[in-house]
């Protein structure tokens, strides 16, 4: 052996024996961590593609593209009814002022009212209560965008600005602390 071509290298030949063997040993454990992570991988491939009780991969697809059809359709039908809920909310009454006062000074007291309902539009009725020592007497007023026909008494009137919001409410200051707002406020009017 005399004419081996392990005899011409400077390394005894058992290092490099033992240094092929440790790489095939690390090679191995390194392919054995592959082929565990390609199984994990194929089943959960497996699995992705037979889908539910064995269902198919286009038929969950498909299922999915019925299931968001039947949601938009749903989603339609909720607008249709959430416009008609607002229709009707628009045509409620949102506004209310209200003053309590004494019709017959010295009598008894703030036993009578006034009381503005008005929707969105600014249309609905100033209800006016007087109370005497005779009895309580209801007056109704119809008010159409804010304007009444007939002449309001200064509680009607009151009643009706404060629903309006021309003039605040008893217990809600409307008294600003910057004199800009207040003039961006009387600007908008």
């Amino acid at each position: 052996m005399e004419n081996s071509i392990l005899n011409h290298f400077p390394v005894d030949p058992g290092i490099i024996l033992i240094t092929l063997m440790v790489i095939t040993v690390i090679s191995l454990v390194i392919m054995a961590g592959v082929i565990f992570q390609y199984r994990r991988l194929y089943r959960r491939y497996d699995v992705f593609m037979r889908g539910k009780d064995a269902e198919t991969l286009e038929d969950v697809i498909l299922d999915l593209v019925d299931e968001t059809e039947d949601l938009r359709n749903s989603a339609n039908a909720n607008q249709e009814k959430m416009d008609y809920a607002m229709e009707i909310v628009k045509s409620s009454f949102r506004k209310l002022g209200m003053v309590k006062y004494n019709a017959f000074k010295g009598m008894g007291g703030n036993l009578s009212f006034a009381i503005a309902l008005l929707d969105e539009n600014n249309t609905g009725f100033v209800l006016n209560s007087v109370h005497s020592r005779d009895g309580c007497y209801l007056y109704m007023k119809d008010v159409l965008e804010g304007r009444t026909e007939v002449l309001l008494g200064n509680e009607e009137r009151e009643a009706l600005e404060q629903a309006l919001g021309y003039i605040g409410k008893p217990g809600r200051s409307r008294r600003k602390e910057n004199p800009q707002e207040e003039e961006a406020a009387e600007e908008e009017v």
